[in-house]
């Protein structure tokens, strides 16, 4: 008796769902995303506006863009995520739809639903894709975890500490 065969999804499968439920698509698979609290809101609020502020007063031609954004990581269908910030320095990759590449600097805010997915599979699966660097805040244990892939380095900060943007 052959084994059952796993759906393989693809991004169609993303833009059929109803309006209001969002989704990401890692490796064909899709996960459902809860709501994010008044919380994340906040950090990912105040995060993103440092960042964007800081581009503009540099003049930098750099792009920074807040969840839900679409990211394409990869040259398929099976991949599609919505990174709750993403820094984008190659404006090629910028279409109407969103990123289709690996934005340079992408954070994640954790939340309870989303940290095995967060510190796991997003970490390999964005080490592989090509980001250069990795933020995941955790406000529940007070950390930001910073991974700059190019340098092959990992630190964690606490969120009194200044931490510094490798790319």
């Amino acid at each position: 008796m052959p084994l059952p065969r796993e759906r393989i999804y693809t991004i169609d499968d993303i833009y059929a769902l109803p309006d209001g439920e969002r989704a990401e698509l890692i490796d064909g698979q899709i996960y459902y995303m809860a709501p994010p609290s008044r919380r994340h809101q906040d950090i990912i609020g105040e995060l993103f506006a440092t960042i964007r502020d800081y581009i503009h007063g540099n003049n930098g031609a750099n792009r920074a863009y807040i969840s839900p954004f679409a990211v394409f990581l990869n040259e398929n269908d099976r991949n599609y995520v919505e990174p709750d910030i993403s820094v984008i320095c190659d404006q090629n990759k910028l279409n109407d739809k969103g990123c289709v590449g690996a934005p340079d600097w992408i954070i994640e805010i954790v939340s309870p639903s989303s940290r095995p997915m967060d510190y796991n599979k997003k970490l390999f699966k964005y080490r592989t894709a090509g980001v250069r660097e990795y933020w995941i805040v955790d406000h529940d244990k007070d950390r930001i975890t910073v991974y700059h892939f190019e340098a092959d380095d990992m630190n964690e900060y606490s969120f009194t500490d200044n931490v510094p943007v490798g790319i």
